[in-house]
């Protein structure tokens, strides 16, 4: 019976219960009478809870999804990198199912590196297509950031295969591309798709920044992902720019 274990026992099942089977361990302890069981319990019902509010908030961020759910094939897109002073500026376009249940999704700014190492895995195992776009900095100092996020947002959306039949965008309206587009102000945070895409295009960019950390260490890439810290700032006036450092960023520097 389960009052026959211990409160130790019953604490490390919990640890080990899943989200989805927290009713059977509520329906297996909820009368057990012990105070420590009772303290048990109470946990488990906050986590269903906060369950049940991230899965209201996730189907919050399905809105526009579900407003043009007569295309086949929606795309969130969304950008990483131009403000930094080094680097490549990244685009992730992605094409979630229609049934897409993942939680935690939201701009990737808000998420901390470990959860969006682990959404990561999720959105690309489970994405109906993902495609990354990216423009390095001798680009961007020729074109300009703003022509060169347009340029890896194209790249990105060009690599999708099914091609997507509307492209929800973070802001911006991409010129150059024959499918519907709705810009959505701040769509990172209010389209689970464009949230999808912001956390492939953060991730990638700084898996990118830390291998150029190996190489340049001087300059703290790992840390800073190229954005201009004081740290950088300092190495920047130190050591003078490294091949990834944009000209066109750092002339108030050296």
């Amino acid at each position: 019976m389960a009052e026959e274990k211990t409160i130790g026992a019953i604490r490390e099942e919990l640890k080990q219960t899943a989200d989805s089977e927290l009713a059977a361990f509520l329906d297996a302890y909820e009368a057990d009478g012990r105070a420590g069981v009772q303290a048990l319990v109470g946990q488990a019902k906050k986590r269903q809870e906060k369950l049940a509010a991230e899965i209201a908030r996730t189907e919050n961020l399905k809105i526009y999804e579900r407003k043009y759910a007569d295309y086949a094939y929606i795309c969130g897109i969304d950008e990483v990198g131009r403000g930094p002073l080094a680097g490549p500026v990244v685009a992730g376009a992605v094409i979630l199912p229609k049934d897409c249940d993942i939680l935690y999704i939201n701009d990737s700014k808000k998420l901390s590196a470990k959860k969006r190492e682990e959404l990561y895995d999720v959105i690309m195992d489970q994405a109906v297509a993902v495609g990354i776009g990216m423009v390095g900095p001798q680009k961007i100092d020729e074109i300009n950031i703003l022509q060169a996020t347009y340029e890896a947002m194209r790249e990105a959306i060009g690599k999708l295969k099914p091609r997507p039949t509307l492209l929800l965008n973070d802001a911006v309206t991409i010129p150059g591309v024959d499918i519907d587009q709705v810009p959505i102000i701040k769509g990172d945070a209010k389209s689970i798709s464009i949230g999808a895409a912001s956390i492939v295009a953060k991730v990638t960019r700084d898996r990118l920044m830390v291998e150029y950390d190996a190489l340049m260490p001087e300059y703290g890439f790992a840390s800073n992902k190229g954005y201009g810290s004081a740290a950088h700032i300092e190495a920047l006036k130190k050591y003078g720019p490294s091949p990834i450092h944009r000209q066109s960023f750092i002339g108030n520097f050296i």
